[in-house]
């Protein structure tokens, strides 16, 4: 594999590490091997279980376990769904599948120092698998950022600095910084979502060998929407299924620029309100592969739908009434979902996951704020 332009079709060798093209655009992974069933590592219940899919050297592997989360089967709005619960990661959020494979790949390639920007997930998940991997570690957080994804953060020994503004100038400030220390970024480097990709393959594997009708995740730069369709394409090129499976992405109404594109039959971002919004893992005013996630969500049938915070509430408490404890960005998914329902864009005798991305055990405070609990006195 090597890294690719996707407008101008350059290439770039994956021996040298880099975020972004000389001109400064975003890059992808040429096409991956992809796998056949009796190529997965059975012995293995992490990501690394489809090494033979991923695009560096199992030997030199970073991991804590990520990967090989349970798939519930339940019911929501009257329609059978199946909870992916990516929450049951090493540090809580679906970031661990990504950032084992592109924390390997910088150690391979001899990084000793890595930025990243975060809103919370992303830091905690770089920090954990930097220090495993002995990689000193910065992370940029807005000065909204929860304060249990800072302590986490913190905990793993990365150096947190707090960034006045919204998400967005964060992430400016990071690319800034990029010229001291190498930019991480789960945005820009392809390699976050070469693991990403394992999603499908594990969604595959653990419904028989099928594809799934639909799948439901928050989005905000689009990690799991891209890793769904990498992964299933790759699955379609080696004749293991026959078709992609529809993919929903979910944002807040109060910061939903795919949204607005996908609405306006865009594949570019147009003019958009940006809000604060409770569910802060999607809050992306500005995402990078803008072009990658509206088609790739077109070509596999599915949609983009925006969800208002009332909305994201009634969904956190659902979850939360069926023992399903998550940050408010994966109820976000949750109330996609019925709004998918409602108009019959899903319909109840489908295979559907929804993908539930963070732990609620990160947001406790915002979400008792959120649902006005408290204990009863007697």
């Amino acid at each position: 594999m090597q890294y690719i332009e996707p407008v101008s079709g350059k290439t770039y060798s994956l021996d040298q590490p880099r975020w972004c093209a000389d001109d400064g655009a975003y890059l992808n992974l040429t096409a991956g091997p992809g796998l056949k069933r009796n190529q997965i590592k059975t012995d293995r219940h992490s990501v690394w279980r489809y090494a033979a899919a991923i695009g560096i050297d199992e030997a030199h592997a970073v991991t804590l376990g990520e990967g090989w989360t349970p798939l519930i089967p339940g019911e929501w709005q009257g329609a059978s769904t199946l909870f992916k619960l990516e929450s049951m990661m090493p540090t809580g959020s679906f970031k661990d599948r990504g950032m084992t494979v592109l924390v390997s790949y910088l150690k391979s390639r001899g990084i000793e120092q890595v930025l990243e920007d975060s809103s919370g997930n992303a830091g905690a998940s770089l920090s954990a698998y930097a220090a495993a991997g002995g990689i000193r570690c910065r992370i940029l957080v807005p000065e909204s950022a929860s304060y249990p994804k800072i302590a986490q953060i913190a905990a793993c020994g990365a150096d947190v600095i707090t960034i006045r503004g919204s998400r967005q100038d964060v992430a400016d400030a990071a690319e800034r910084m990029s010229a001291e220390i190498f930019y991480a970024s789960h945005n820009w480097v392809p390699l976050f979502i070469e693991g990403t990709k394992t999603l499908a393959y594990e969604l595959w594997e653990q419904l028989g060998f099928v594809a799934p009708d639909n799948v439901i995740t928050p989005l905000g730069y689009g990690s799991n929407v891209l890793g769904c369709l990498r992964g299933f394409e790759e699955l379609v090129r080696c004749g293991e299924i026959a078709r992609l499976p529809r993919i929903f992405g979910v944002q807040a109404e109060n910061c939903a620029p795919y949204y607005a594109a996908f609405r306006a039959g865009k594949d570019t971002l147009v003019p958009t309100e940006i809000k604060p919004t409770i569910a802060e893992g999607i809050a992306s005013s500005k995402p990078t592969r803008v072009r990658d996630v509206l088609q790739g969500v077109r070509q596999s049938g599915g949609q983009i739908v925006a969800v208002s915070e009332a909305e994201i509430t009634d969904a956190l408490r659902g979850l939360a009434r069926k023992g399903l404890y998550v940050e408010p960005t994966s109820a976000a998914g949750a109330a996609g979902l019925t709004k998918l329902i409602a108009s019959g864009a899903v319909k109840p005798g489908e295979t559907t996951v929804l993908v539930l991305t963070g732990s609620g055990l990160k947001a406790s405070e915002r979400i008792g704020e959120l649902l006005q609990l408290g204990a009863r006195t007697q």
